[in-house]
């Protein structure tokens, strides 16, 4: 809402680090900015991103009793280290690009349960050859007013040919799960189990991350 800020960090694989700030400029409008390093943590050298990205989100149509709500907007941060080869130019996991989205949410006996879907386009990240329209699905469960579990699928459509074949880390999508705990009013702590469909032929391993946003009225 108008008048509140987000702050996130991401700790990632490999020492990965990357922290964002959003700020509500009105009831409508979101607009911030990200940026981040691969092998921050550790004794490696850190690969910093090339430039920060960006984040906006406009509220087209609210939530009603029958109707989701809409939203459309702008990511292009993606995930875990950047690769910056000539012909990739791309993170492992490619940005979500612009974006259409809708979330419908229901009171259950536990507390709130979402359901969201989407549709993306990436142009900033085509130098693989890849730039089909993709898509996206999310859930989410409040068991308690502390404690929330959430599920999402990203099609992962602009990351299946060329070059981009040799670098995906998914087959079908990636399908993520997470654990989140408001440790205390407005600060919440992620626990995040990446790529649960990975590709065996390229990692061995679910990857894991830990997330922690802070949302607050200025």
């Amino acid at each position: 809402m108008r008048g509140t800020f987000s702050a996130d960090m991401r700790v990632q694989s490999d020492g990965g680090l990357t922290a964002g700030l959003a700020v509500g400029i009105t009831d409508r409008f979101m607009f911030g900015l990200s940026y981040g390093a691969s092998r921050l943590i550790g004794s490696d050298k850190p690969i910093l991103y090339p430039q920060p990205e960006v984040i906006l989100k406009y509220r087209l149509l609210d939530e009603a009793v029958t109707t989701p709500g809409v939203a459309m907007g702008l990511n292009t941060q993606g995930f875990g280290t950047y690769n910056d080869a000539d012909s990739l130019k791309r993170y492992a996991v490619k940005a979500y690009g612009a974006y259409l989205v809708g979330s419908k949410n229901w009171k259950s006996p536990f507390g709130n349960v979402g359901a969201h879907f989407g549709v993306n386009y990436n142009f900033t990240e085509q130098l693989d050859g890849d730039d089909d329209v993709s898509g996206f699905l999310g859930f989410d469960v409040e068991v308690n007013p502390e404690l929330s579990f959430l599920f999402e699928w990203n099609a992962a459509l602009n990351e299946n040919d060329m070059t981009a074949k040799t670098l995906a880390l998914s087959k079908g999508g990636y399908f993520n799960a997470a654990v989140r705990w408001t440790f205390v009013e407005h600060l919440h702590i992620e626990l995040d189990f990446n790529n649960l469909l990975f590709d065996e032929e390229k990692v061995g391993y679910v990857n894991r991350e830990l997330k922690v946003t802070y949302i607050e009225y200025f």
